[in-house]
């Protein structure tokens, strides 16, 4: 799928320089999530995301997945260690700068969370007004994000005339209409069936292409092992895998061909990588005025 003039300016915008650094966008350094209930979600957690990157969060149910996810948005506090998204450390958002800086993230739900009384394009354009957008804004992004997403025809409809993948594909657009520089999906084709989940995870990519980070946690091992994007594999709260090009389990059922290569030592080529995130969240660490 050919990207637009508008996703192609933005992917100019955030580009790397030859030779430049990129930064974490995502860095978790030694996260630990304990629950009231004494079950332990996140335990040592240690690992960083590039910008730029696609990359899988795999594991059986309760291995930790969602507690990252939940970590991330700030819906939980670790008990211990150092969460920093775009370099700046989580524990210095107090709950008043919490929304602004979820404005930063789309978040994508295996149950969709669409407002049932609104139309396809009023849930999308509702993410624009709760951050501020103004009608002119909405005119401009909300087409735009229906078109990405093939969604043009659908627009006036509510979301009980939509089917589930279609259903998902607002939530996709709804989480997209800002371009945040982070995009987290949870489960996001556990509910569809897989033709309908290819064109989900091809969506994905094709944001992840105008430079989104896109995070998924996910169960779908035929999608993580057809797509072998990074994957982070979590069992126990632990991460007991981090692979570039990664299957769903692991390695074990290489090609002949992909076997010689790991025999001659031959590395996997680097997730591409894209420049700093500047300031985008910078709005959730300034102080109060």
């Amino acid at each position: 799928m050919a990207i637009t003039e508008r996703e192609a300016q933005h992917l100019e915008r955030t580009r790397a320089l030859p030779g430049e650094r990129v930064p974490d966008v995502i860095e978790f350094r030694g996260v630990s999530k304990r629950y009231d209930s004494g079950d332990t979600g996140l335990e040592q957690a240690t690992f960083s995301i590039k910008r730029g990157e696609f990359v899988f969060l795999v594991g059986q149910t309760g291995s930790g997945k969602s507690t990252i996810m939940r970590l991330l948005i700030k819906e939980l506090d670790p008990t211990a260690g150092i969460i920093r998204v775009a370099g700046r450390d989580l524990r210095d958002i107090n709950s008043r700068k919490v929304p602004y800086y979820r404005r930063n993230l789309g978040v994508v739900f295996q149950d969709f969370k669409l407002l049932p009384n609104r139309t396809v394009h009023d849930n999308v354009a509702y993410a624009l007004q709760v951050t501020g957008g103004g009608r002119k804004d909405i005119r401009a992004k909300v087409p735009d994000i229906l078109r990405l997403t093939g969604l043009s025809t659908k627009l006036h409809n509510f979301p009980d005339q939509l089917s589930g993948g279609e259903q998902q594909r607002v939530s996709v657009a709804r989480a997209f209409v800002n371009h945040p520089p982070l995009l987290l999906a949870d489960e996001p084709t556990g509910n569809l069936d897989p033709e309908t989940s290819i064109g989900i995870m091809q969506l994905l990519y094709r944001i992840n292409r105008t430079g989104t980070t896109v995070v998924v946690a996910t169960h779908d091992d035929q999608m993580v092992d057809r797509m072998r994007r990074r994957v982070i594999e979590l069992s126990g709260g632990r991460v007991v895998r981090d692979e570039h090009q990664g299957r769903y389990a692991g390695r074990g059922d290489e090609t002949t061909a992909e076997f010689g290569a790991l025999m001659r030592g031959e590395p996997a080529p680097a997730p591409r990588r894209l420049t700093e995130p500047g300031d985008l969240f910078d709005d959730a660490f300034q102080d109060e005025s």
